[in-house]
């Protein structure tokens, strides 16, 4: 493992050849996940699921090698408690959830603010992203809204942080040659 890597405990490490074996290996990692019901959403995730591809490519007239490493990320969305009416497992559930979101969010605000620390050791989730939240990194993000009328403060909430994400300048990212 390279000194820079992040160890995950319980990660499994799959080489794919294809893109039906990464399409295999997502399914399972969603049957794997977990979701249960609430007062808002019969399906709602109780974790996050990361993917992360490395591909290594060769150059066979120069000989150069190259890596990149792609991130696959579904957050599991904030949860109002109010609205969720969460108690015991589903509440410590959503408290974590939310907690790693806030995380995220500091981490987005101290990129965007140009701050000397980025705190990325508050938690797994942007610990684990570090390398994908540096200025030799490229990000795109999708955000999921539900259009309910009911729903409007927490899509309102998710378009605010698509927009603060949306202004930071991570900077240009380089090309990475194996020596």
């Amino acid at each position: 493992m390279d000194k820079n890597e992040v160890y995950v405990e319980g990660l499994v490490e799959c080489e794919v050849k294809n893109s039906r074996d990464v399409e295999d290996l997502m399914s399972l990692a969603g049957k794997n996940r977990t979701v249960a019901n609430n007062n808002v959403n019969e399906h709602s995730s109780r974790s996050h699921l990361v993917l992360s591809c490395v591909v290594e490519g060769s150059n066979s007239v120069t000989g150069t090698k190259t890596t990149g490493k792609l991130n696959l990320i579904d957050l599991a969305g904030s949860e109002r408690l109010k609205n969720t009416g969460a108690t015991g497992q589903r509440l410590k559930e959503a408290q974590c959830i939310n907690k790693s979101l806030s995380a995220l969010g500091d981490v987005i605000n101290s990129l965007g603010g140009a701050a000397k620390h980025v705190p990325y050791r508050n938690s797994k989730l942007t610990f684990l992203l570090q390398d994908s939240l540096r200025s030799n990194a490229k990000v795109l993000m999708f955000v999921n809204i539900n259009p309910a009328p009911k729903s409007a403060g927490e899509s309102i909430c998710s378009l605010n942080f698509a927009a603060r994400c949306r202004a930071v300048m991570l900077g240009k990212a380089k090309k990475n040659d194996i020596t």
